[in-house]
């Protein structure tokens, strides 16, 4: 290939894309896949997703296992963060035990309904409800910005039983009418902090 046209394509590359493929990136895929066609070799085409960085689309593989561990580890920090300082170190080793199964299950459960191509585009809302509000977090589809499954924390008060915790979520499915139990953690018979405090 002429020098000035080697040089005028890598210009050109470099523009079109921005920094995120380098020349020498190109020229090693090529002499890869040069190897590949002489060994007889082919290359799988895996399947891929785009992810926003920096501002700009980068193509990169949809691993779902991956894509739902990382949405119940979020779930997980949510749900530490609406219970703050006064209420974690009290429910916490109870809630990982007995509540927090139950909401890898639903969210789970409800992750199954949708195909790969659906399903990238949830996510978890970034801020639980504090004070009296019951809202731990939202799982929304950020392409229609609508609610999916909405997970909850009720303060119950039965006579003569103290306070408990009691754990469900509400899907789209219904309207978000049914209360789905997760879950219930005891108290004490005194009235406990607000939420986040």
């Amino acid at each position: 290939m002429n020098k000035w046209l080697r040089k005028s394509l890598f210009v050109t590359i470099s523009i079109l894309t921005f920094g995120l493929v380098t020349p020498s990136q190109l020229i090693n895929q090529a002499n890869a896949n040069k190897i590949n066609d002489r060994d007889g070799f082919e290359t799988p085409a895996p399947e891929r997703s785009f992810v926003q960085a920096n501002s700009y689309l980068i193509e990169t593989e949809f691993n779902r296992e991956k894509f739902m561990q990382e949405l119940i580890n979020q779930a997980e920090i949510q749900s530490y963060q609406k219970f703050g300082t006064k209420i974690k170190p009290v429910i916490e080793n109870e809630f990982r035990e007995a509540i927090l199964p139950n909401i890898e299950k639903a969210i789970s459960e409800t992750a199954s309904q949708f195909p790969e191509e659906h399903l990238k585009n949830l996510t978890i809302t970034e801020q639980p409800g504090s004070g009296l509000s019951e809202k731990i977090f939202n799982i929304k589809d950020n392409v229609s910005g609508k609610d999916i499954i909405r997970f909850h924390v009720r303060r119950d008060n039965p006579p003569q039983s103290g306070y408990w915790f009691n754990f469900h979520y509400h899907s789209y499915h219904d309207n978000f009418h049914t209360h789905y139990e997760l879950g219930s953690i005891y108290w004490d018979k005194n009235t406990p902090p607000k939420w986040m405090s």
